[in-house]
């Protein structure tokens, strides 16, 4: 599916606000999924509330379909809760007489018209009708992210600041990501999910993938393994790679083979189209960039999570106060794949 330019703008301008949905045409049945406070959230603003999502994680994810299906999926079970937390929000802030004077919206808008359509509000109102909004609609859909960026502000500020203690415990914590230039060297087993023969499908190739697996760790020698059984490029040689930068890997692969100790087997890894077998014959680790360099950095994480964890924090007693009844969402479309095919984790 390709991504019509648009749709990406909607998509960014609506991403302030996690979940915000992209009003299309109304069909004709649009079933209750939640009920908050007596404010009804209807099944179409959650699809579309995904689906605006959506997009942006394409773009996110272009060639990390494993990380993109994560991503999906998370999107798709927090996508209620989320709009939930809004109407919730959204109730806290009329609550307490709060007014969003209407030049504050009219600014945001034409800070978007600015910066994304070099001015020309024409151009940008045509951009809405195609996606079928009217200026109207989104204009109240920025009050509603103004109003809402406004009151996590007032809750997520405040917090006391970041102390050296705690910058050097996450730096201690993290330190593979001040690393530079991890090296691994490992050997690989691939089992394909599909061979072609139609008795062979992904279960039972999982199955010979364990199988496998469990000879390796019983003492079998794993070149002789890959030999057999691998089908990949490396296979011949008993699947062994050259040393590899860990950052120039498939993050989920590399990660996999980077917790392991030297001589160690990894878990059958499920890799798209594969059964994948790591065994990691050796790593070599990175220089790590001083803790000074990378203080500011880190301060801003910190705070960053300390605001979280106070706006978690005023959600949760949001919700327990509140009257929410949850309804049965209902089958989701399937998740398609990002915009462009993915490399291979590991080159055949």
């Amino acid at each position: 599916m390709s991504i019509k330019p648009s749709q990406v703008f909607l998509a960014l301008a609506l991403a302030a606000l996690p979940h915000l949905p992209v009003v299309q045409a109304q069909t004709a049945v649009n079933g209750i999924a939640a009920v908050v406070n007596g404010k009804v959230i209807t099944k179409s603003e959650v699809r579309d509330s995904v689906n605006a999502q959506e997009q942006m994680l394409r773009i996110k994810h272009r060639e990390d379909q494993a990380a993109y299906e994560k991503d999906m999926l998370e999107l798709r079970e927090t996508a209620l809760d989320s709009l939930i937390d809004r109407e919730l929000i959204l109730s806290e802030f009329a609550k307490i007489g709060g007014v969003i004077k209407p030049q504050y919206v009219e600014d945001d808008i034409n800070g978007i018209i600015r910066e994304s359509f070099k001015g020309d509000r024409d151009a940008f109102v045509t951009e809405l009708a195609r996606t079928g909004m009217t200026m109207k609609k989104f204009r109240e859909l920025r009050e509603k992210m103004i109003i809402v960026q406004v009151m996590r502000g007032r809750h997520t500020g405040g917090q006391p600041p970041a102390t050296p203690r705690e910058v050097n415990e996450f730096y201690q914590k993290n330190n593979e990501k001040f690393r530079d230039k991890d090296m691994l060297k490992i050997s690989t087993i691939t089992i394909p999910k599909f061979t072609g023969d139609a008795d062979a499908g992904p279960t039972k190739q999982k199955k010979l993938a364990e199988e496998i697996r469990s000879k390796v760790v019983a003492g079998g020698d794993f070149a002789t393994m890959a030999k057999t059984y691998s089908q990949d490029s490396r296979a011949e040689g008993g699947g062994e790679w050259d040393w590899m930068e860990r950052k120039q890997m498939k993050k989920s692969l590399a990660d996999a083979a980077f917790n392991l100790k030297n001589g160690g087997v990894s878990p059958v890894i499920d890799d798209e189209t594969n059964f994948i077998i790591i065994y990691l014959d050796a790593k070599k680790l990175g220089d790590a960039t001083p803790l000074e360099k990378v203080r500011p950095d880190i301060e801003r994480v910190i705070d960053q999570e300390k605001g979280k964890a106070a706006m978690d924090k005023w959600l949760a007693d949001l919700r327990r106060k509140a009257v929410i009844k949850k309804m049965d969402l209902g089958t989701l479309p399937p998740i398609a794949p990002p915009a462009s095919a993915p490399p291979s984790a590991v080159s055949n």
